[in-house]
């Protein structure tokens, strides 16, 4: 794998290899309106990683279509340069993240391990090799490893009403959560940073569709009319279909 020349790889669990990225999707921090506090804070935390100071593995959590996948594509965009590498590894191939890890531990790049739309169904074990190199084994996990996950969840795996039966209520009022809800909890627990993602506003939603229709020179009004619409069928005023409007709507 030549990583001086290549940004990106895909982890391809049936061959054991690290497929190297060609075409890396070039979207930017500023194609991405409407995240302003979830950009800063994956930024302090990505320089931090780069700068060889204490950071943390990132958990991008929420409503679909929010921008999530795309903010980490944005960090390899905006930081390759400095030495910063991605591979992206499929949720059910994750107990190959050890062997993952001997392969880049020792290289003089820094890398972010992405998992896109992490979750994990009632019984389920893939979720323990994750659990393992983020922070579970006697082994110390690499210092230039970095796990930057997005999810539906925030706790990843599947929650059942059920599993609270076993929790209880101690004397000066604290919980006690059962074992199952414990096992639960301890996944997520192990992402440092958490980033919270909700669908927005109309008003943020006909920004993010301004954005994409910078050089329109036609009747904003329609225009918005139009994306509000589009947006109406889908029952979403997320990002993403504000570009997937764009990707209907535009004409050269």
């Amino acid at each position: 794998m030549d990583w001086k020349n290549c940004y990106g790889a895909i982890w391809r669990a049936k061959k054991e290899y690290l497929k190297p990225v060609k075409n890396i999707d070039g979207i930017t921090f500023d194609d991405l309106v409407g995240i302003e506090r979830q950009k800063k804070e994956i930024i302090r935390n990505t320089e931090r990683f780069l700068d060889d100071l204490p950071s943390n593995n990132v958990l991008l959590w929420g409503a679909r279509g929010t921008g999530k996948s795309s903010l980490i594509k944005a960090v390899l965009n905006e930081y390759g340069t400095r030495g910063l590498r991605i591979i992206e590894i499929d949720r059910d191939d994750l107990d190959d993240l050890i062997e993952i890890a001997d392969l880049i531990r020792n290289l003089p790049y820094k890398f972010i391990v992405f998992c896109d739309d992490l979750s994990f169904e009632e019984g389920e074990k893939g979720y323990k090799g994750l659990k393992r190199i983020l922070e579970g084994s006697i082994e110390a996990p690499p210092e230039n490893v970095k796990i930057y996950a997005t999810s539906n969840r925030r706790h990843l795996i599947t929650e059942y009403q059920r599993d609270n039966e076993g929790t209880v209520i101690g004397n000066n009022g604290e919980l006690h959560y059962s074992d199952s809800v414990e096992e639960k909890i301890s996944l997520s627990d192990r992402f440092g940073l958490w980033l919270s993602f909700y669908h927005g506003t109309q008003a943020e939603y006909l920004k993010v569709v301004d954005s994409y229709f910078k050089e329109y020179e036609g009747d904003r009004e329609i225009l918005h009319a139009e994306a509000l619409r589009f947006a109406q069928v889908r029952a979403s005023k997320s990002a993403r279909t504000a570009k997937q409007f764009y990707n209907s709507y535009f004409q050269k």
